[in-house]
């Protein structure tokens, strides 16, 4: 399911490291806008409008954000600030996200494969219709060391607007008063070609400040792949005679938070127990206890265990620490290698490690080339989150022809990083903490 070449020992280009990408084109996505209250100017991105997105949603929320690209990763976001209704400056949420590594092992042990830095993840961008970025706008890429140097540039980053349903609702208890908002979105995405496959990298921010990070692998199933004589395949067409193999695909997204402006900050774990019911109790009783995550971490999820990244320098109107909940996707875990045995890694920052697996830069003797052989004790003072969400592929018949897109990711959400609900109405601004029936 993955060469379109005449085997599956696919022959992996030899990319260097790159420079940072121009862009032309426009630089923000169409979308409506609404009043606000007269302030002070909000400072825009630390970036060239070459660079800039910044989006004003329906619901009054700015998120904005600079980009570039590189050879390998492909599109890399960075000075991400969040700024909803009622918050006079910009929020400050992360200084960089992008994709990490993209790790493909096969299930017969033949071949496995890292996109990102040894498939030409970032050489495979894709240009876009117009369709497949309705109401937004399609950015030009100029790509690094492109392979083919001639078409460099690349139609190939889309930004636009979309609804996404109910933001919140809630029925009043006197006066039949309905109070709804549906909710808007900001997307960001690129298309990128690795063999048969193309992957979808969308980030997608919504005006309720929480991020959600998502790939979704779509394209074609290799007809060099029918070839699962050992059982661990899927029979696709007339009868048994094709076998798909399986193979896993697992994603790594790299995060550098900058909450507030600030890359110092704090990792928490939750996790709540459930007991028995006590003698005259009716209930069973659920007790939460939160952990100091004080030097880098490798996290395994559980059921009710939670992370978190808390502010150091920031707080909302109600004088409570910022921060950003992570919250994880539906995930298949895979076993077979050391760095993806873990659901989620907290690391020291090091500009050296930039890539989960495969690390391409050389970071000294001895320092490993996975996250996996980061962990090694240091103090958190600016945590670097790596986040890994697998996903097993046994093809189906409707994997053909092409590929529905099968997605896997993650979000972060806001955790008091206001004060109150962002899209509060103003009739109930008031009802903050304690307060009497509506």
């Amino acid at each position: 399911m993955r060469v379109n070449r005449n085997s599956r020992a696919r022959s992996r280009a030899a990319v260097g490291l790159s420079t940072l990408a121009l862009a032309a084109g426009a630089t923000t996505a169409a979308g409506p806008a609404v009043a606000q209250p007269r302030s002070a100017p909000a400072p825009a991105a630390d970036c060239s409008a070459a660079y800039r997105i910044e989006q004003k949603l329906a619901t009054g929320t700015t998120w904005r954000m600079c980009w570039h690209y590189e050879s390998e990763a492909g599109l890399v976001l960075e000075n991400i600030s969040y700024q909803p209704p009622g918050e006079a400056q910009p929020i400050k949420v992360l200084s960089t996200a992008k994709l990490a590594q993209i790790d493909v092992p096969y299930d017969d042990g033949s071949v496995e494969y890292s996109d990102l830095t040894g498939a030409g993840f970032g050489q495979g961008l894709v240009d876009m219709v117009p369709a497949e970025c309705p109401g937004g706008a399609i950015k030009t890429v100029k790509v690094p060391d492109a392979w083919d140097p001639q078409h460099a540039n690349v139609k190939g980053l889309c930004t636009t607007t979309r609804s996404r349903g109910h933001a919140y609702r809630m029925e009043s208890e006197t006066g039949n008063k309905v109070f709804q908002k549906q909710g808007k979105d900001l997307l960001v995405y690129t298309v990128n070609k690795v063999g048969w496959y193309e992957y979808i990298t969308e980030w997608r921010f919504q005006d309720d400040g929480t991020v959600n990070m998502n790939v979704g692998a779509t394209g074609s199933l290799s007809p060099f792949d029918y070839d699962a004589g050992d059982g661990r395949g899927w029979p696709l067409g007339k009868g048994a005679k094709d076998y798909a193999t399986s193979h896993s695909h697992n994603v790594f997204w790299r995060l550098n938070f900058g909450l507030d402006g600030s890359s110092k900050a704090k990792v928490e774990q939750y996790d709540s127990v459930v007991s028995p019911p006590a003698q005259g109790q009716e209930a069973p009783s659920n007790k939460t206890t939160v952990t100091k995550v004080g030097k880098e971490l490798a996290g395994d999820a559980k059921n009710m265990r939670w992370w978190r990244i808390v502010s150091n320098s920031g707080k909302n109107k109600d004088n409570h620490a910022r921060s950003y909940e992570f919250v994880p996707g539906a995930t298949t875990k895979y076993l077979g290698r050391a760095f993806t045995k873990h659901d989620i890694y907290f690391t020291e920052y090091n500009k050296c490690e930039q890539f989960a697996s495969d690390n391409l830069r050389n970071c000294g003797a001895g320092h490993g080339k996975s996250v996996d052989k980061w962990i090694d004790g240091q103090t958190l003072t600016h945590p670097v989150a790596w986040v890994n969400v697998g996903f097993h592929h046994v093809a189906r018949d409707e994997d053909q022809q092409p590929m529905p897109v099968h997605w896997q990711g993650f979000s972060i959400a806001p955790r008091d990083v206001t004060a109150m609900n962002p899209l509060t109405p103003p009739e109930l601004a008031n009802q903050n903490g304690h307060v009497e029936p509506r």
